[in-house]
């Protein structure tokens, strides 16, 4: 088990590295993908895979990357709007199949696995984004392996129900952890001059409040298969699980870090 997680892990991060480097349009279709496999296995969770209510949010999340694409994603509101409203049409036509709690379920599937995770993408478009991104695995699942390493070695006391693992030693470990990668980092990345601060102030900052951010990722994607009483999200990456068991730090962590470097460039 270990060593199929392991070397599926190293998979993993050499594709990551080669797509990152080469960017668009790469960029977008790989995440395009993997957001369409975590909604796929979102309505798994919810029963909903094979129904219309599941079908429309995969064409949701696949119509928004085509938005990120085509470089309209202006349009996201109305977007939004049209998609919750098909989804209620959807609901009438099949009352009382069909209970309010699966439209709150589908739309979220399409905020979450699509939009959330699509800021990685975002953010690769950033100018200097090719270095930036790697800010979103620090704060992620560089967090998470310094965590790991020091709950370990010293965890003690425990930090959630949904995770019997988690320690607070091992929490702060991560955090701090986080920002000594990115610390490390700042010094070989180009000139930054998008920055109003130093890149060696910036990008610690960033990662560590990132690397909080993550602890709650994990966790919401744990409460969800909790609710529902699975044990992962799918199979699809030997030793790890599903694409949600894989990127549930990223989901939440992409978007702050996107945000938090555009504060940083006012």
């Amino acid at each position: 088990m270990f060593v199929t997680r392991l070397l599926s892990g190293i998979v993993l991060v050499a594709a990551l590295i080669a797509v990152f480097v080469f960017g668009d349009p790469y960029m977008t279709i790989v995440f395009g993908l993997l957001s369409l496999i975590a909604d796929f296995e979102l309505m798994r969770v919810f029963g909903f895979e094979k129904k219309l209510i599941g079908i429309l949010t995969y064409l949701a999340v696949i119509t928004y990357y085509v938005m990120i694409a085509t470089d309209t994603t202006s349009y996201f509101f109305p977007y939004l709007v049209i998609t919750l409203i098909l989804m209620l049409v959807i609901y009438v036509v099949q009352y009382p199949k069909l209970r309010i709690e699966a439209i709150s379920e589908c739309f979220f599937s399409v905020v979450y696995a699509g939009f959330l995770l699509s800021h990685i993408v975002i953010c690769r478009n950033l100018p200097n984004g090719a270095w930036l991104v790697w800010l979103v695995v620090f704060g992620s699942w560089g967090a998470d392996t310094c965590a790991y390493c020091v709950g370990k070695l010293i965890g003690k006391h425990h930090f959630s129900e949904l995770s019997p693992k988690k320690t607070m030693e091992g929490c702060i470990g991560g955090v701090i952890g986080a920002g000594l990668l990115a610390f490390i980092y700042a010094f070989f990345v180009p000139d930054m001059t998008w920055f109003s601060i130093s890149p060696l102030v910036v990008f610690p900052i960033v990662t560590m409040v990132s690397a909080v951010v993550s602890i709650f990722g994990d966790l919401a994607a744990s409460a969800i298969k909790r609710n529902f009483d699975v044990k992962d999200y799918g199979k699809i990456i030997p030793g790890h699980g599903g694409v949600l068991d894989r990127f549930d730090s990223v989901i939440f962590v992409a978007p702050f870090v996107y945000y938090l470097l555009l504060l940083s460039s006012i």
